[in-house]
Parts: C-alpha cells; structure tokens; sequence
C-alpha cells in the first residue's frame, strides 16, 4: 500500500504542479475521474470493518464523529444498510455519560462536537428516540457561557463551533428554546469581520470552515438577514482557485473539505451560483482513490472518511446523479431534516 502511494506519487509528478507560492495544485485531464460510488461505498464498509488496523486504533478520539461520517456517506449512497443500527445505537449508548453529553468513544471525555455527531447518526436512522433528551438538553445548557458563546466540554475551550453545535443538535431533538438564544446570537455576531466572514472569537481571522458554523447558525434560528450576503458571498467565492478547488482562507491549498465548508455556506445565502461548478466538480473528483475508492484532501494523497463524506456532499449540492440531496445547514440527508419538520432559512438568490 505505501510503496503503490510513493510510485502513484512520483508518477504524477507531471500531473500535479504547485503555483508560485505553493498555493494551488494544477489538475491535468488525466486527473479528471468518473465518480466512483461503488469503490467509495466499499471503502467506507471497509473502514467501518476492520478493527485490527492502525487507523483505526489511531482514531478512537474521533470515533463518534467518524460514524458520523460514514453512514451519511451510505446514506447518501443509499446503502446505510451495510452497518448494523442494533450495534451502531448499542455504541452510542455506552458513549452517553451521566451528564448527558456524548464522548467520542467508550471511557472518553463528553464533548459537544460527539454530542452533535450521535444525535445526526441516530436521526438519520430514524432512533433518536432513543436518546435521553431531556439529559442532552440540560448537557447543552449547562456549556452555555454568559457572553452567550459555549464551551466544547468541561475543559473550557470556547469558539463558534460549538455555537453551531449547540443549536444543530437541540433543533434536530426539538428543543432549540431550551438555551438563551439571543445571548448565543450577540456572541455569533460579534465574531463577525469586515470582510463578511466570521472567525472562532470576536477579532479572530475569518475562516472558511467557522463562517460555516456560523451561517448554519443563523440559517437554523432564522436569523441570515442580519449578515450581508454579498460581502459574505463575494469572500466565500473568492476562496476558489485556478484548479477549481476551494480553500478555507487566502493564501492556503486547496481541499475538498473546503468543498463543503464553503459551497454549503454559499447555498444558505444563496449565491452557490456565483462559482464555477464545473470546475469544483473536476477538482472534487480528481481526489477521488480509484483504487481504493475514498477521497482525500487533494490528488494523491491517502483517502480517509472525512474528506470522503465532504467530497460526496458537495457533489450532492451540485445534483450530481445517483446521490440523495443533502441539507446545506445539517449536512445530514435532506429527507431526514424534512422527516423531523426541520426548515433551516435559505435566503433566495439575488
């Protein structure tokens, strides 16, 4: 497996080129792949099966989410039978701590990023019932912070991640009132820059993937008129690159990660036509591990579930045959937000 990486490496070499500055990648046609459902469906059956593998003895603390991550894949692809509900809920029970919150794996610290993560893999199976609510509720209440911002866990790290977090999952469990939700607003809307991007805390960079967290903020409680959309619109396009690829802030690579960060964000105020489709799509595809099936983060490099699922959702935005839409807010299956009575705010096009 390495040495086939090494040689697909340096037999791309001529494919691949860095721009001036190391701040793109240059897709050849070569690149340019059909998309590859079934190699990517047994990727993820793979991943979820072999439990003797370094990766996934190395990747116990984000086990929870990578669940997350591989059934929406299925899903998407409409073969979530492929993993056991009955053994995917029993995970997820013994993950649930006496406070309420979720850990990512058994005998781990709660944290609200896994919290979000069970509940989007148990509505998705149509079993949040299962879940003690009331005690997720209260989990969530008490990481709210009085400047309205919420901690990830007990440990006290704070930024707009968590914020969307939190409002994601009390909606998908019908509780959104349960928190203060004008305080968690101010402190979303103070992390707002000029530029129309958000960052992590008041005065920090504006990133791609935290403007995400925080436009499905605003677009899950109803609030996306009090950002200008096209400031907003005209930095989240400017993030795409000559290779079709799309970055989480200037100056840095593309990856396809960024695919979903920024295109979902840029659906949610409704400027996703403001981009090249055709050329993020190519870009998107050139990620994709023939072989193995799985997306990585840029041509070449090793495929893994994360960048797989984004790769796959984006593509979904983009309508592409034989994947279920996708909700741009909860990056879960649009049918299941429809199932739930979930109507996240889409501005309309200009």
């Amino acid at each position: 497996m390495l040495w086939r990486r090494i040689t697909s490496a340096i037999a791309n070499i001529d494919l691949i080129y860095f721009a001036f500055g190391g701040q793109d990648v240059i897709i050849s046609d070569e690149l340019s792949k059909e998309f590859e459902p079934e190699k990517h469906i047994q990727f993820i059956k793979k991943y979820s099966e072999d439990k003797s593998s370094y990766e996934y003895y190395m990747t116990e603390y984000l086990r929870m989410s990578g669940l997350y991550w591989g059934l929406t894949t299925l899903e998407l692809l409409d073969k979530k039978d492929l993993l056991s509900e009955i053994e995917v809920m029993e995970f997820i029970r013994n993950c649930i701590n006496d406070n309420g919150g979720i850990s990512p794996s058994i005998d781990h610290d709660p944290h609200i990023l896994y919290t979000l993560s069970a509940v989007q893999v148990a509505c998705i199976l149509n079993r949040e019932y299962e879940l003690p609510t009331e005690k997720i509720v209260n989990y969530i209440k008490g990481l709210q912070q009085p400047n309205g911002g919420f901690f990830g866990d007990k440990w006290g790290e704070l930024d707009t991640r968590f914020s969307f977090c939190a409002v994601a999952c009390l909606a998908l469990l019908g509780k959104l009132d349960s928190i203060d939700l004008q305080k968690a607003l101010e402190f979303v809307m103070s992390c707002h820059n000029f530029d129309g991007g958000f960052g992590s805390r008041p005065d920090s960079e504006s990133h791609a993937g935290l403007t995400y967290c925080c436009v499905g903020f605003l677009s899950v409680t109803g609030n996306l008129h009090l950002i200008n959309a096209d400031i907003l619109g005209y930095w989240l396009c400017e993030r795409q690159l000559l290779s079709g690829g799309l970055n989480g802030r200037p100056e840095k690579l593309p990856d396809v990660c960024y695919s979903w960060w920024v295109f979902a964000s840029l659906h949610m105020i409704g400027r996703e036509h403001w981009i090249n489709h055709d050329a993020l799509k190519k870009f998107i595809l050139a990620c994709q591990d023939t072989e193995t099936g799985g997306f990585s983060d840029r041509p070449g490099n090793m495929a893994d579930p994360f960048h797989t699922l984004f790769g796959i959702a984006a593509l979904s935005l983009m309508n592409h045959n034989g994947i279920k839409l996708i909700n741009p807010c909860f990056c879960m299956p649009q049918h299941t937000i429809s199932r739930l009575n979930l109507t996240p705010q889409i501005l309309p096009h200009p």
